[in-house]
């Protein structure tokens, strides 16, 4: 698992992730992606993309961080997931907690970026 960031507005955050979100692929980015995602901003864009598997550790991870992100007056939002990846999201009750969105496009229009 690789994860990737970059700064797209003034506080808008988009991190990239690449590969399987299963023990081992998390264990690999969790202090990363929660240093990350504890700095306040308006929005994380979590790109999905490139994920092929999504574990339950994965998503305590990213419902976690969802929490946080929102304690702080922010919101982390998913983007672009595979197919199987999507209806893990669906299956498990995260997409009616995280919302999720088809492109970066349309997620940046939902956040409000500039």
């Amino acid at each position: 698992m690789q994860l990737d960031s970059e700064l797209l507005d003034d506080d808008i955050l988009k991190i990239t992730l690449h590969g399987r979100l299963d023990l081992e692929g998390t264990l690999a980015i969790d202090l990363k992606f929660t240093a990350l995602t504890a700095v306040k901003h308006r929005a994380i864009l979590v790109d999905m993309g490139a994920v092929s598997f999504l574990a339950s550790i994965g998503i305590r991870t990213l419902l976690t961080s969802a929490k946080v992100a929102s304690r702080r007056g922010g919101q982390l939002v998913l983007v672009n997931p595979q197919p199987m990846v999507r209806d893990v999201l669906d299956r498990s009750g995260v997409s009616s907690l995280i919302a999720v969105y088809p492109d970066l496009g349309t997620a940046l229009e939902a956040v409000g970026a500039s």
